[in-house]
């Protein structure tokens, strides 16, 4: 009778180990499920400086630009291909047209601008160059124009699709 006594004591102790343990297994979790959700690691952002602004806008009148054409459709490319494409604009306005500033949505759009000041009735270039490298997918990337206008900022995009690398879409298959 004693050994059994002892067994059951011996069950009720380890029951209740046991269900301590998972309780405070929950309590563990949820306090760094807790600890993640505030402390999880945030995309690295340079410090704003408050006197920075925006690409100044030149001083002066204003002017209005033309772009013969705003959006280039390149079609589909592979991964890693470089798309190039140049865009024909014109100062349709009376006064000389003075760009400011030329900026593409990420690192992978690169404008090539023109600084010299532009005269009334003549027309200037805008290259944009788009490395696909790592951008498999549609595609609709925007460069944004600073300028003596009304609006001071003008868009063109870059659009299509990059096929991802047909090697690295392909699992391996090993035995």
């Amino acid at each position: 009778m004693l050994k059994y006594i002892q067994t059951l004591v011996c069950v009720a102790v380890l029951a209740a180990v046991a269900v301590s343990c998972k309780s405070g297994d929950t309590d563990v979790r949820d306090a760094a499920r807790e600890n993640l959700e505030n402390q999880a690691v945030q995309p690295v952002t340079t410090p704003q400086d408050p006197n920075v602004q925006a690409p100044a806008v030149p001083a002066g009148p204003t002017t209005t630009m033309t772009f013969a054409e705003t959006t280039f459709d390149f079609g589909t490319v592979a991964e890693g291909e470089m798309v190039s494409h140049t865009y024909k604009f014109t100062n349709t306005g009376t006064e000389t047209l003075v760009l400011s500033d030329a900026k593409g949505s990420c690192g992978c759009t690169v404008p090539k601008w023109p600084r010299e000041p532009i005269a009334p009735g003549k027309s200037a270039d805008i290259t944009v160059e788009f490395n696909s490298k790592n951008k498999a997918g549609k595609r609709n990337q925007k460069v944004t124009i600073t300028a003596n206008t009304n609006p001071p900022q003008s868009f063109i995009y870059l659009t299509g699709e990059v096929t991802g690398d047909a090697a690295a879409q392909t699992p391996a298959i090993t035995q």
